[in-house]
């Protein structure tokens, strides 16, 4: 592709804002990617309804089928268009905490005519708390968005790291400057029968446990081990091998890529009243870790 196609917005002036948020459109709408900043760190993001671009994404950052990318919405009144059987404290977390820092790994609603990949029935879910990302995703829809690295990479947290990563793979880079935090999204499996936290990060658990004190970790380390290198598993929050870089995608869980795929918690469904912490932790299945998230 020739480089001078790669075109660069800057979002603290208001002309270039509009004119970025035109060309990304464009570019979603011809099932390419964009480079877009979200509350944590950058995204690459791909339209969730085509196929074809979302394996683009998936090529860009190097990775598999296996690493379905998580789904960023532009407010919460979607959430029931992509997701089934969302259990009554899921929705109370949604009021209280989105838009925000936590990925909602939900049962996928089964009309859904996309492919993530394998995602087992499941699709990982945020509203960012970032306007530039709000208005992409209110004039495009939902749309698949890892984050901004390759995998095995640390996530990007300037454009220039994430231009740099992807070059011409990416034609339109929405530039807010640098990304503030290093803590990715928390990502909560609400497919079983108790939310399991799979990757620490902007919401501690202490927090969740005011929805549902049932709830239980499936990762090691402290309610904010989420530092920023997330391997490939946040911008949304992946759970596997791309639980570095995703949005894991972005640090710690988010360091770079997340993809949500998980199997159903088939652990006891008496699980201890109070959600003692003391007990095993239950482990993340294989393609469950968030790796990706954004």
């Amino acid at each position: 592709m020739d480089g001078e196609l790669r075109q660069r917005f800057d979002c603290a002036d208001d002309g270039m804002l509009e004119e970025g948020l035109e060309a990304a459109v464009g570019e979603v709408r011809g099932k390419r990617l964009v480079v877009l900043p979200t509350d944590t760190v950058y995204g690459v993001a791909a339209d969730a309804f085509q196929g074809s671009a979302v394996r683009r994404l998936l090529r860009a950052k190097g990775r598999g089928r296996d690493m379905p990318p998580p789904v960023l919405i532009a407010e919460a009144g979607i959430l029931d268009s992509l997701a089934s059987g969302l259990p009554a404290y899921a929705r109370e977390m949604v009021e209280a905490l989105w838009p925000g820092p936590l990925t909602l790994i939900c049962t996928q609603q089964p009309s859904l005519s996309w492919d993530l990949g394998d995602n087992r029935g499941t699709v990982a879910v945020r509203v960012p708390a970032h306007p530039v990302a709000i208005a992409l995703l209110e004039r495009t829809g939902p749309l698949a968005v890892s984050s901004a690295n390759r995998t095995g990479m640390p996530a990007a947290h300037t454009v220039d790291e994430a231009e740099e990563m992807f070059g011409d793979k990416v034609r339109v880079y929405l530039d807010d400057g640098p990304r503030s935090t290093a803590v990715a999204s928390t990502i909560l499996d609400v497919t079983g029968p108790r939310p399991r936290v799979l990757r620490h990060g902007g919401v501690a658990l202490a927090r969740l446990r005011e929805f549902d004190d049932r709830t239980v970790t499936a990762v090691s380390g402290s309610d904010h081990d989420a530092s920023g290198d997330e391997r490939d598993d946040e911008v949304a929050g992946d759970v596997n091998d791309e639980s570095r870089d995703e949005p894991g995608e972005e640090s710690g869980a988010e360091s770079g890529d997340e993809q949500f795929v998980v199997a159903p918690d088939e652990a006891d469904d008496t699980p201890d009243e109070h959600g003692d912490s003391s007990d095993e932790p239950p482990s993340a299945t294989p393609g469950s870790r968030p790796e990706g998230t954004a």
